[in-house]
């Protein structure tokens, strides 16, 4: 079916900035919207996110500039284009931009187009998004598998206002026969978290991402504070649930050493290692994210070596979801897994592409959110589709986050025995 228009305005995300959104529609009538999520704590590699720069409109947020792209340039571009072919209109509208990163239209505008027309596709089709994306999935066999929920309960860094160094501690519900109750598991945990909190005096304010914020003393009590309230939710700590961190270390990281100020120290890479890793040997921690620099190789391929597999590395800022610095990670041994932004790459078809070359190199892929949100549950389908068997998409507070949890379980229960809940086989 081929595009007969597509529309876009500016909206706002789940911190107040604005963004875009984008309706496509197909010949026969047929609709799809989608909305541009906007992160925070951003790697210097991303595809650019276009902003208007105008101070006297939302502080220089404004993204008028990338509505006018979508309505008064990309429409021509598009428009009469078969919305089948995810490849071949996003690789007309990479061409129509004419820059390595996305820069001149910007990948806001484009994203919003590529994701929008996926949508449009599967109403055509009168399919869900998730069963027609999964054409995508080249080892799609059948049946579905319903992702982790990597629940970040404590947020720091950026998305915290520096409660703690490290930007995210998540919940990690290994021990669930299925989302639904992995989804339940942690939002139990994070309930006892509050009463936690509340018993300490604590602030329960919470951050970007839904996850509490208070001023911590240190890295480390947040994991004090996580390790109690499993136990108090009458789950056993390292088998029913374990933990992951994304320290976003490019936000410490100055004149090519490491920040803690939550520590009163500066380190090198290699006594970073040491510090996170003494965390590893105290708590269940099986997934590390961003764990250095989005340009310290070294230090990454090191860390590789010294954990043996035996945690998931994951890189973000290191890959931006672009598979020419993925196949230098692969090159070079970095990490074992991969975080995936629809929006730092700019396209579905090439975040897709990511995703199958991780695999191909047997490296896991989680599917991510942003800490500007919308309510747009794209990503939900996205990772039932592809199969990654993970998903970080902030706590179970703020409806902009549990829209893709709810959305996530309303799949499980229409698929039915279809759906198997993933398995990670870390071992801790």
């Amino acid at each position: 079916m081929k595009i007969s228009s597509v529309k876009a305005q500016e909206i706002l995300d789940s911190r107040g900035n604005p963004t875009i959104e984008c309706v496509t529609t197909l010949e026969d009538g047929s609709q799809g919207w989608a909305a541009v999520p906007s992160g925070a704590s951003t790697g210097k590699y991303e595809a650019v996110e276009l902003r208007d720069g105008d101070e006297k409109r939302y502080d220089g947020l404004g993204v008028l500039k990338a509505v006018s792209n979508v309505n008064d340039i990309l429409s021509k571009v598009v428009v009469g284009k078969n919305a089948e072919d995810q490849k071949e209109l996003d690789k007309a509208m990479i061409e129509a931009d004419g820059t390595e990163n996305k820069s001149k239209l910007g990948a806001n505008a484009i994203l919003s187009i590529s994701m929008s027309t996926a949508q449009a596709e599967a109403v055509s089709e009168k399919k869900p998004l998730y069963e027609y994306l999964a054409k995508f999935n080249s080892n799609f066999k059948g049946s579905f598998t319903m992702p982790i929920p990597e629940m970040n309960v404590m947020n720091g860094g950026k998305h915290g206002n520096w409660a703690t160094d490290i930007q995210e501690y998540m919940l990690f519900p290994i021990g669930a026969p299925s989302l639904a109750e992995a989804v339940r598991m942690n939002a139990e945990v994070y309930m006892q978290i509050k009463k936690l909190l509340k018993s300490k005096k604590y602030s329960i304010a919470v951050g970007d991402e839904g996850g509490f914020a208070p001023s911590f003393i240190s890295n480390e009590e947040p994991f004090q504070v996580m390790s109690q309230a499993v136990s108090s939710s009458g789950y056993v700590l390292g088998k029913d649930v374990c933990f992951g961190i994304d320290a976003a270390s490019t936000e410490f990281f100055k004149d090519g050493k490491y920040v803690l100020n939550k520590e009163g120290k500066t380190v090198t890479s290699d006594e970073l290692s040491a510090f996170l890793l003494s965390l590893s040997s105290k708590y269940p921690i099986i997934s590390m994210e961003d764990v250095f620099a989005e340009d310290d190789w070294i230090a990454y391929k090191k860390f590789m070596e010294t954990t043996q597999g035996k945690i998931q590395i994951v890189g973000d800022d290191l890959y931006v979801t672009n598979v020419k610095r993925l196949q230098k990670g692969i090159e070079e041994k970095s990490t074992n897994s991969i975080l995936i932004k629809l929006n730092q790459i700019g396209t579905v078809s090439e975040t897709i592409d990511a995703i199958l070359l991780a695999r191909k190199d047997n490296m896991t892929a989680i599917v991510s959110h942003r800490s500007g949100e919308t309510e747009d549950t794209f990503i939900a389908d996205f990772v039932v589709a592809l199969g990654t068997g993970q998903i970080k998409t902030g706590a179970p507070s703020r409806s902009e986050r549990t829209a893709k949890y709810n959305r996530l379980m309303r799949i499980e229960r229409e698929l039915g025995s279809k759906a198997v809940y993933a398995n990670l086989t870390l071992e801790k």
